[in-house]
């Protein structure tokens, strides 16, 4: 059973853009180190939608390769058409990872139905794979309410997580707790784990945040099982600064920040996003010296 803090990992790109395998590897060695339950990948935080399939599925590969069963993958199969999802599903299965997450994709918004029935195709597909259904708000997903999520989730046994994002994430994590779906083994928060506590409190299993804070992130949700509350708290609001920032910069601000803790030097976007500036990168230096200082991170 997946539980605990499954961070989406970066892409990671070399000045030229290409895809940089070797700092690809030393992303997964570092959130092994840093204690994470498992890994998601491709997700938004990858760039996936900026992957071709080829790369996606290297990727992948190796992946599986360097963790080499020390932790459950999760891989991030969706995409823009029905077909590519399928294939993206079918080569995660043949390179042995079991759990599937897919978003609830936007071109269908609010049409139960057609939400209903994709799932069904994809989970008929996969056979035995384990869907994570994924609900982003828009622009990027669909931003499907409670109701919705219960009424597409409740006759399809393939999805046993779900992954929820939108906000507020926690009355709607209540809300699917409290239908007790059968087969629904948990819900995620998503959100960059902005809303961890909240959603902890609600019953959820864990998060699906970026990479660069694993470490934190982690001992949050450590500190949380263990029953110690106030130090959750006092964590979480060491994290606040810096993932208030990353709701801006995103991509930009995951591979600046590792660069900065010397994980990897590749801080090359394919997404179009914000740049960061020179005030900007100092504000973020002197958060992550306030997070060393206290010993926070390793």
């Amino acid at each position: 059973m997946l539980k605990g803090i499954l961070p989406a990992i970066p892409t990671c790109f070399g000045p030229d853009g290409r895809i940089d395998k070797e700092a690809q590897i030393k992303v997964i060695q570092f959130v092994i180190k840093a204690g994470a339950h498992g890994i998601v990948f491709p997700g938004v935080a990858s760039e996936y939608n900026y992957l071709s399939a080829v790369e996606r599925i290297e990727l992948m590969q190796l992946l599986v390769s360097e963790v080499d069963g020390r932790l459950p993958i999760v891989a991030g199969i969706g995409a823009k058409s029905n077909e590519e999802t399928i294939l993206m599903g079918t080569e995660a299965m043949k390179n042995g990872i079991e759990y599937l997450m897919l978003m609830a994709p936007k071109r269908f918004e609010k049409n139960v139905e057609k939400h209903r029935t994709f799932f069904k195709e994809v989970a008929e597909a996969m056979h035995n794979g384990i869907i994570i259904l994924q609900n982003a708000p828009s622009p990027i997903g669909a931003g499907l309410n409670a109701e919705e999520l219960i009424a597409i989730s409740e006759n399809n046994p393939s999805i046993k997580y779900i992954k929820e994002e939108t906000l507020p994430s926690g009355p709607t994590i209540s809300a699917i707790l409290n239908h007790k779906l059968p087969h629904l083994l948990g819900v995620f928060g998503g959100g960059g784990s902005r809303y961890i506590i909240d959603e902890l409190h609600r019953g959820s299993l864990g998060a699906v945040p970026a990479a660069e804070i694993t470490d934190l992130h982690v001992s949050i949700y450590n500190a949380f099982e263990n029953g110690d509350a106030k130090k959750a708290r006092n964590l979480y609001r060491m994290s606040l600064p810096l993932l208030t920032a990353q709701t801006i910069y995103r991509m930009e601000l995951t591979k600046y920040v590792l660069k900065k803790r010397e994980v990897v030097d590749a801080l090359h976007v394919r997404a179009p996003l914000p740049k960061l500036d020179a005030l900007a990168k100092h504000d973020l230096d002197l958060i992550i010296q306030d997070l060393l200082e206290e010993n926070i991170l390793i």
